[in-house]
C-alpha cells in the first residue's frame, strides 16, 4: 500500500476564502510520518513515474525533483522536491508516494484562465483595471498572483479616495481544467478627510499651516480637485512642504515628529494629525566666504551672496547663494568647484553664521546623458535644457538647475535626474527619467469686467506641438465692449539656439462710444524673438504691421475724433528688456521686476512715432502673508513729422488707476467729454496685501492701496480741450478670492485728488474663469 505526502492550501483575499484541493485529513496528519517512512525504507529508486499531467510534459516535472532513478530514498530530498514543485506555481496539489521500488509523483495542475471579468466597478473603467492586474486569459492561474492583483485593485481605489472598497476574487470551474476568474468589487463611498490638525505649533496657527500643505479638508466646492482625498504619497509631500516652509522662515531646528492618518472604523473618514517641533527661530549672523582655490580671492565673488546679517535664516536663500557662487567661480575659469555652506548655530543668541567654503571639486566629467520615458517629446527638447553637455566638467549646481529647467517646460508629470557611474572613475553618466503628461488644452471661459462688460472666450492650445516643444494657440474672446481673435505660434529654440521666436495674427474690435464716441477695429500680424542675457535678464524684439480703423463716430463727437475717421497702417519695431528678480511670477512676495520698452513706427505705413515705456515693481515681505508692493510706470510718445493717432495715445484709469473710470483721466474734449488720450503718462502704486483671518484654503486675501498718476499732451492743446496734467490720487481697499471657478476681485476706491472733468468709478469688479 502506497504512502502519500500532501499539502493543504487556503487562499485568503479581502475577506473571501477560496479552498483549492481539499485533501483527506488523515493524509495531512500523516504527512510527517510518511516522509520518515519513505526515508526509513531501504532500497534505491528504480524509476520515477509522473501521473496527472495534462499540459505539462512529465520530463518537466522530473526536472524539478531532487531525486532521480538510482538515488536512495532520502527524507530531506523528498521534502525538497515537494517544495520545489509547489514553488513553480504550476500545480494546485502534489503527491509523492512509493510504489515498490518506484517513486510516483502525482500532480494536479493549476487551471488555465479562460476569461477575467470585473463586476461592480462603476467609478473605475474596466480597461484601467485590466491594465493593472498581472493575470491574463490563457495564463496559468496561481493563488499568489490573484492575491497580488487584489492588492493592485485596492490600491487603484485608494488612490482615488475609496478606502472602503472590498474585492472578492471568485473562480468558476470550466471543462478541460479551465476557469473564469471574476473580481467582485464593492466600491463603497468616498473616504473624506474630516479634519487636519497640528500639534506643537506655536508660531503659526492651524489655519496657516493648512494653507502650506497640499492636502485639504473635504468640502463641497472641491469637486474639481483631488486634494481632499487621502493619499499616502501626498502626506509625505506635505511633510516636506512643512519642512521647507519653516526652514525658509528661520526655524532651523524644525522637524515633523509624525504625520498620522486615522481611519474611522466605518472607513468613511480620515483624521490627519501632524505633530511638529518648531524649535527656535534664527537670524543670519556672520556671512563669510573661504576661497580655497588657487589665486581665487573672495572679494571677486563676495558681491554675489545677497544674504544679510539680521535677516531671518532662509535655507532657500542659502541654496540660491551656493548656485550663484558656483556659477561665478565657473565664469572665472575654475572648472571643478564644490561650494559647501558651513553652518555654525548659536542657540543662545539664536543666530546662524554661514561660511561658504569654495573647494576644488572632484575631477569628474560627464560621459553621457541618457533620456528615458519620453514617448512623444523629442530627445533634443529635453537635452537643450541641460546646463551641462557631454564632455563638460560635472557641476552639481548646474545639474540641479537643469532638472528645474526641464520641470519648468510643463511637459512632464515627473522628472528625475540620477548620477550613475561611468566607464571610469573620473566619468559619470546622467540618466534623465521623465513621465509625460497631456500638454493640449481646450478651454471655455466666461466672466465679467468693469472695462469690457460680460465676456466669454474659447481657446485651444498645445504647449508641445509635435513633440518639438513648440507652442501654438488660437483664442477667441467675445465681450460686450471688446472682441478679439488671436492665433499665436512660438518656437522656443529658433535655428537650434536659445532664441524664442514666433508670430501672431490678430483682430481686435472695441466699442468706445461711451468714453470717446467711436469704435475701432485693429487687424494685423506680428513677428517676435527674444533671448536671455542672464538667468534674470531677458531681451525681446518684435515687428508688427497692422491696419487700424476708426468708425461709427457720433455726429456730435469731438472734432479731433471726427478727424481720425478712416484707416491707418502701422509698421513698427519694438524692443523690450526685462529684469526679473521676483521669487514668483504669479504670487510674488519678495524681489523686484523692471521692464523697459521702446516702439518705433514709420518703417512704411502711414503712422510715424516713437514710444517709450518703463514699468517697475518691488515686493517687501512685512510679516507672514503680509506683502508690501511699491510700483510705477511712465511713458511718452512723440510723433515723427505727423500727429499721433488717437489709438496710439496713452489712456489711464480703471485697472492702472483705481477710483477713476477706464480712460477717465487725461486730455478730454470739454464740450463732448470724449477722452482724447495723452502723449505722456505716469502711474504709481502703494499696496499692502494681507490675510483676512479666514482659513488659507478659502484663498481669500485683502488689500489696501493708494494709486496716483496723470496723463497729458506734450504739444500745445486746443482751447476746447481740458488738459491740466495735474496729479490724481485715490485710496481704497479690495478683496481677491481664488474661487473654484476662477479669480474674483473687487476694489473700492475713492479719488482724493482729481479734476472736475475726470470720470470716476467707486467700485471695480473682475471675474473670469476657464474650464
Amino acid at each position: 500500500m502506497g504512502v502519500s505526502l500532501r499539502r493543504f492550501h487556503l487562499f485568503f483575499a479581502a475577506g473571501y476564502v477560496v479552498v483549492l484541493g481539499l485533501l483527506p485529513i488523515q493524509a495531512m496528519a500523516q504527512s510527517n510520518h510518511d516522509v520518515v517512512e519513505l526515508a526509513q525504507n531501504t532500497g534505491v529508486i528504480g524509476e520515477v513515474k509522473v501521473t496527472g499531467t495534462q499540459r505539462i510534459e512529465p520530463d518537466t516535472v522530473k526536472s524539478y525533483l531532487l531525486l532521480k532513478a538510482g538515488d536512495p530514498f532520502d527524507a530531506s530530498k523528498v521534502d525538497g522536491s515537494l517544495k520545489s514543485l509547489f514553488s513553480t506555481g504550476l500545480f494546485a496539489d502534489v503527491t509523492l508516494r512509493r510504489q515498490g521500488d518506484a517513486l510516483v509523483v502525482n500532480v494536479v495542475e493549476n487551471p488555465v484562465i479562460n476569461r477575467i471579468a470585473f463586476e461592480g466597478n462603476d467609478k473605475v473603467e474596466t480597461a484601467n483595471l485590466e491594465s493593472e492586474v498581472s493575470l491574463r486569459p490563457r495564463v496559468i492561474y496561481t493563488r499568489t498572483k490573484v492575491q497580488s492583483d487584489v492588492k493592485r485593485i485596492l490600491a487603484i481605489y485608494r488612490s482615488s479616495g475609496r478606502f472602503a472598497t472590498t474585492v472578492e476574487p471568485k473562480v468558476i470551474q470550466l471543462p478541460q481544467n479551465r476557469i473564469d476568474l471574476v473580481f467582485e468589487i464593492n466600491e463603497g463611498d468616498l473616504t473624506e478627510i474630516k479634519s487636519i490638525r497640528f500639534v506643537g505649533n506655536r508660531e503659526f496657527n492651524d489655519s496657516r499651516l493648512r494653507g502650506v500643505i497640499r492636502t485639504r479638508k473635504t468640502a463641497w466646492w472641491r469637486f474639481l480637485s483631488s486634494d481632499d482625498k487621502y493619499d499616502p504619497d501626498r502626506l509625505t509631500y506635505d511633510r516636506e512642504l512643512l519642512r521647507r516652509f519653516y526652514l525658509s522662515g528661520g526655524f532651523a531646528d524644525f522637524r515633523v515628529a509624525s504625520a498620522v492618518a486615522e481611519l474611522t472604523p466605518d472607513r468613511k473618514d480620515f483624521f490627519l494629525t501632524f505633530a511638529v517641533e518648531e524649535g527656535n527661530r534664527y537670524q543670519f549672523g556672520k556671512i563669510d566666504i573661504e576661497a580655497r582655490l588657487r589665486d581665487l580671492k573672495k572679494e571677486k565673488v563676495a558681491e554675489i551672496v545677497e544674504l544679510k546679517p539680521g535677516e531671518w535664516y532662509d535655507i532657500e536663500a542659502v541654496n540660491n547663494a551656493i548656485g550663484a557662487l558656483t556659477d561665478r567661480v565657473g565664469e572665472l575659469g575654475y572648472a571643478f568647484v564644490d561650494v559647501r555652506p558651513r553652518i555654525n548655530r548659536n542657540r543662545e543668541k539664536k543666530i546662524i553664521d554661514v561660511v561658504f567654503e569654495i573647494n576644488e571639486g572632484p575631477r569628474v566629467f560627464v560621459e553621457r546623458i541618457d533620456v528615458v520615458g519620453n514617448v512623444r517629446t523629442q530627445d533634443k527638447v529635453i537635452r537643450r535644457e541641460f546646463r551641462l553637455l557631454e564632455g563638460d566638467a560635472f557641476n552639481s549646481a548646474k545639474l540641479r538647475r537643469s532638472q528645474q529647467r526641464i520641470r519648468n517646460l510643463g511637459f512632464f508629470e515627473t522628472v528625475q535626474v540620477k548620477q550613475l557611474p561611468g566607464s571610469s572613475p573620473d566619468k559619470t553618466v546622467l540618466n534623465v527619467a521623465v513621465e509625460e503628461k497631456s500638454t493640449g488644452q481646450l478651454s471655455f471661459g466666461a466672466g465679467f469686467s468693469t472695462t469690457n462688460g460680460i465676456l466669454g472666450d474659447i481657446g485651444i492650445s498645445e504647449k508641445n506641438f509635435l513633440g518639438k516643444g513648440q507652442q501654438i494657440s488660437l483664442n477667441l474672446t467675445i465681450a460686450a465692449l471688446k472682441s478679439e481673435i488671436d492665433l499665436s505660434f512660438t518656437e522656443p529654440y529658433f535655428l537650434g539656439r536659445e532664441v524664442r521666436a514666433g508670430f501672431d495674427l490678430f483682430r481686435v474690435s472695441q466699442d468706445l462710444k461711451d468714453v470717446s464716441s467711436f469704435s475701432s477695429d485693429v487687424t494685423g500680424f506680428g513677428l517676435r524673438g527674444g533671448y536671455r542675457i542672464t538667468e534674470d535678464l531677458r531681451q525681446d524684439w518684435s515687428y508688427t504691421f497692422k491696419f487700424s480703423k476708426v468708425s461709427s463716430v457720433s455726429s456730435d463727437a469731438s472734432t479731433l475724433i471726427q478727424s481720425a475717421v478712416g484707416t491707418t497702417t502701422t509698421s513698427q519695431i519694438g524692443h523690450t528688456i526685462l529684469y526679473d528678480k521676483r521669487n514668483s511670477a504669479i504670487n510674488p512676495t519678495t524681489g523686484y521686476v523692471a521692464r523697459l520698452s521702446t516702439t518705433l513706427a514709420g518703417l512704411g505705413g502711414s503712422v510715424r512715432f516713437i514710444k517709450n515705456q518703463i514699468r517697475a515693481s518691488q515686493y517687501f515681505p512685512i510679516a507672514d502673508q503680509w506683502v508690501l508692493n511699491i510700483g510705477g510706470s511712465a511713458g511718452y510718445i512723440a510723433g515723427l513729422g505727423k500727429d499721433i493717432a488717437v489709438l496710439d495715445r496713452f489712456f489711464i484709469g480703471g485697472d492702472n488707476l483705481r477710483g477713476f473710470a477706464s480712460r477717465g483721466v487725461g486730455p478730454r474734449d470739454s464740450l463732448t467729454q470724449d477722452a482724447l488720450g495723452g502723449e505722456w503718462m505716469y502711474t504709481g502704486l502703494l499696496q499692502l496685501t494681507f490675510p483676512l483671518g479666514l482659513p488659507d484654503e478659502f484663498g481669500v486675501r485683502g488689500r489696501t492701496f493708494s494709486d496716483f498718476g496723470s496723463s497729458g499732451k506734450l504739444t500745445p492743446t486746443a482751447s476746447f480741450v481740458d488738459d491740466e496734467g495735474s496729479l490724481r490720487m485715490s485710496a481704497g481697499f479690495g478683496v481677491t478670492w481664488q474661487s473654484p471657478f476662477g479669480p474674483v476681485g473687487i476694489d473700492a476706491a475713492v479719488p482724493l485728488v482729481k479734476e472736475a472733468f475726470d470720470l470716476t468709478e467707486s467700485v471695480r469688479f473682475n471675474f473670469g474663469t476657464r474650464f
